[in-house]
């Protein structure tokens, strides 16, 4: 059993002070309020629940940064695709483990505790199978080993290059599986899985035009755990989705699945507003990626309309060009504040910041399956210039709108340190190894 006390800890109910929260097994045992600290306890001046990260493909951080120069035609989403997709065929299980352990230890940095991995890349570079079919999903269950992160896999479903069944291109060879093999990759990744501490296995419908309408319904049945779908980023993709069917992407999905709290809408960034009305009825966690989304030029998500529908949702680091927690949920509500001129646009009364944490917070555990009483928290500075004078929710507004992830002393995963002073107690070695995977792999 190991104590930890809080002068202020932000619990279920709201801001507590004097908080000792006790630990066994990775998971808090039990709370005690209003009470006194003792010399065997571990003492910290501001404590509040790591966020989950709903949304990452891994791999990805390895290539941040290399799509931000001009083609010569207008970029967007499809040419940022085709620099991935080049990207993608030098990728090795080693190279996997390396590149996510990576992203993990700065998703922990930047408080994050626990990752929702949408892992599409299955194969070999040339297409044919590992004679394991979860070699990479191997490769991510490492990394998180190594850095200590909580992993809900969502092996992805990818059958089609398009609406209709048209069939894969070149660039998605490492994707494609059948029915059949999706289900040996499922037994395989639950293998994989099964030595991290409670991890969570779902599946993931990569997009409407990835999956067709059969295999759409079938998939539901394979998994107790969540369900995550690409849906509705871009605009091409609702007008080739109402070219295929006569309807947008959210109505087709909503006239077609039992679409329930299982599942995580990705992005879903543009919806009218039935669709968005519909979506948040249905209980789904809107799965919103801002950086990426702002950085790949995909539009921005109706969040004030699907609140106020009684919508929820999650932040997730997607393309990981850019990892911090605290500048996803900035940068979700400053997008508001700019298409519609106006302050505060998230909460009609009270803490912005505060409805961003804690929606975020609540959001992606449930889209993620994530266990509610593990000892996963994150520790605050109180001498930040940023956080001095604030109590209550006026801490998370400072964490959000004026400190940042700078304000973020220590990140606990399972009640054990894994940040101290900013930095993972495992960086210098993961860093070590990816500098030497990149080198190889950008030669």
């Amino acid at each position: 059993m190991t104590t930890v006390f809080f002068d202020r800890w932000l619990g279920d109910a709201g801001w507590h002070k004097a908080t000792r929260l006790f630990v066994e097994g990775g998971r808090i045992a039990s709370v005690e309020y209003d009470t006194e600290a003792l010399p065997t306890d571990q003492r910290h001046a501001i404590g509040l629940p790591g966020l989950p990260n709903l949304h990452s493909h891994a791999f990805q951080r390895g290539m941040a940064g290399l799509a931000e120069h001009a083609t010569g035609s207008e970029d967007s989403f499809w040419t940022w695709r085709d620099a991935m997709y080049r990207f993608v065929d030098r990728i090795t299980p080693d190279d996997m483990h390396a590149v996510a352990a990576m992203a993990q230890i700065e998703m922990l940095e930047s408080g994050f505790t626990r990752v929702g991995e949408f892992h599409y890349l299955h194969h070999a570079p040339d297409g044919t199978r590992y004679a394991d079919p979860a070699a990479m999903a191997v490769a991510l269950a490492a990394a998180a080993a190594d850095s200590g992160i909580g992993l809900t896999l969502l092996p992805v479903f990818y059958a089609q290059s398009g609406f209709g069944g048209a069939a894969p291109t070149t660039g998605q060879r490492r994707f494609i599986n059948d029915r059949d093999g999706f289900a040996r990759l499922l037994a395989a990744s639950a293998d994989a899985v099964s030595g991290l501490p409670d991890a969570v296995l779902g599946i993931a419908p990569h997009s409407l035009r990835a999956v067709s309408p059969d295999d759409l319904a079938a998939l539901p049945a394979m998994t107790d755990g969540p369900i995550h779908i690409h849906i509705a980023e871009q605009l091409k993709e609702v007008d080739d989705c109402l070219a295929w069917s006569g309807a947008r992407p959210v109505e087709w999905l909503l006239d077609r699945s039992d679409v329930d709290a299982r599942w995580c809408l990705v992005h879903a960034t543009h919806m009218t507003p039935s669709e968005t009305a519909r979506a948040a009825r249905s209980g789904a966690i809107a799965g919103l990626c801002p950086i990426t989304e702002a950085n790949l030029g995909d539009g921005i998500f109706p969040a004030v309309e699907w609140l106020a529908a009684g919508g929820r949702f999650g932040v997730g680091s997607d393309s990981n060009v850019l990892i911090d927690a605290i500048e996803e949920l900035r940068l979700l509500d400053y997008g508001q504040r700019l298409t519609r001129r106006v302050r505060n646009p998230l909460t009609r009364q009270g803490s912005s910041g505060g409805r961003l944490y804690r929606d975020a917070l609540s959001g992606g555990m449930q889209a993620l399956g994530a266990p509610g009483d593990a000892a996963d928290f994150v520790t605050l500075d109180a001498t930040h210039p940023a956080l001095i004078g604030r109590d209550g929710d006026a801490l998370l507004d400072a964490l959000v709108f004026a400190a940042g992830r700078g304000a973020i002393d220590g990140v606990w995963r399972r009640g054990k340190r894994l940040v101290a002073g900013g930095r993972h107690i495992a960086r210098d070695a993961v860093a070590a190894r990816y500098r030497t995977t990149l080198t190889r792999l950008l030669a």
